[in-house]
């Protein structure tokens, strides 16, 4: 059996679902999904595969400055951990804009660096055979480049696949197979809860 940990860039791949299925008006909870469901999926796939770990990478509002967005991400957390996900979270931080009128304006910093850290440290230690990636941040493409040059590990990605143009992470000059993911794949993964009650 070939051992398969799905990498999930939360709100990227939140983002991505939320382009692909929903118009902008759409409740905050639409794009949501459960990652260890989403794990599960992927892995099925495919014969001759074996789910061991879901690893998914977020930051963390800070609550002096978004008090019940932190709540909500704190909650949301505790369920996918409580689901046997492993989370990584990072404190997100403000930057000052003009445009804002003044407030800090929030930005997730480091949650490429360290899912891409831990792509290349788990392939090195031999910890998975296919690593699956939930993202379509171009960013991480020299962490897959490096894993796919530097161990006997498969990478392959994942990406919502809706009416719009498709938008996937993609390597120049190298063929990474993508698990596109329809409107019927996120129905079965998708996520209802209203984290900040």
């Amino acid at each position: 059996m070939k051992r398969v940990v799905v990498f999930i860039d939360a709100q990227n791949f939140y983002r991505g679902a939320r382009r692909a299925f929903f118009d902008s008006n759409a409740s905050f909870v639409a794009g949501q999904y459960h990652p260890t469901s989403l794990g599960e999926l992927l892995a099925s796939r495919d014969p001759g595969r074996e789910l061991t770990e879901v690893r998914l990478y977020t930051g963390r509002p800070d609550p002096r400055f978004q008090p019940k967005s932190h709540h909500a991400n704190v909650r949301q957390c505790a369920a996918w951990e409580a689901s046997g996900c492993f989370v990584s979270h990072r404190p997100v931080r403000y930057l000052p804009s003009e445009s804002a009128g003044g407030r800090p304006v929030p930005m997730e910093k480091g949650i490429d660096v360290a899912l891409a850290v831990d792509l290349i440290s788990l392939a090195i230690r031999g910890t998975y055979d296919i690593g699956v990636l939930c993202t379509a941040d171009s960013d991480l493409g020299p962490a897959v480049e490096a894993v796919l040059d530097t161990t006997d590990c498969t990478v392959e990605v994942a990406a919502w696949r809706g009416p719009g143009p498709p938008q996937r992470l993609s390597l120049p000059d190298r063929n990474v197979w993508c698990h596109w993911l329809r409107r019927a794949d996120y129905d079965q993964v998708c996520d209802e809860t209203d984290y900040t009650v």
